[in-house]
């Protein structure tokens, strides 16, 4: 039962193909510029070459990245490929308004002090980690995205509950 799968974030293979396909047009265009049509400055060469292949590089990480996809069980927001990015009991606070700092289309979970958070991470178009604070969402869409925000929400509120009467009990 909690390892009952309450809501899935993937992205769509249109949203995939532009994603990806914009960060290669712009390392595509990047190299092309410094190899056929240099600027004058060696300088400007050289940052347009390291550009384009940072963008190229980009493009094929956001390729591997988006073909997974997150779950959301009773217990944790984890990956298709079995990473765990939080557990519900660590999260302190959604963040998903206008003015969040979080990934296009998604939502930012602020975990507590005390847990383990894990390492920075970055899987473009889809999620990334940086301290105590997850970034869900990217390439896919934003229907999926606030439908796991409410689950989540949902799940954190009935985790509180628990907890406070736990805690009353004692």
């Amino acid at each position: 039962m909690a390892d009952e799968v309450l809501a899935v974030l993937a992205a769509s293979p249109a949203r995939r193909i532009m994603g990806v396909g914009t960060v290669l047009t712009l390392g595509a265009l990047a190299v092309y510029v410094a190899v056929f049509e240099p600027p004058g400055h060696p300088g400007w060469t050289a940052f347009l070459i390291v550009l384009g292949l940072v963008a190229l590089w980009l493009s094929n990480k956001m390729r591997h990245a988006t073909q997974a996809h997150l779950e959301l069980t009773r217990t944790d927001l984890r990956s298709s490929t079995g990473e765990v990015l939080a557990s519900v009991a660590d999260i302190e606070a959604l963040e998903r308004g206008a003015l969040a700092f979080k990934p296009s289309n998604g939502f930012t979970l602020r975990l507590k002090s005390g847990c383990d958070a894990g390492p920075r991470r970055w899987e473009p178009g889809l999620w990334w980690r940086m301290a105590r604070r997850v970034g869900v969402g990217g390439v896919t869409p934003g229907s999926q995205a606030r439908m796991m925000a409410e689950v989540l929400a949902g799940l954190m509120a009935e985790h509180a509950a628990t907890h406070s009467t736990e805690k009353n009990k004692r």
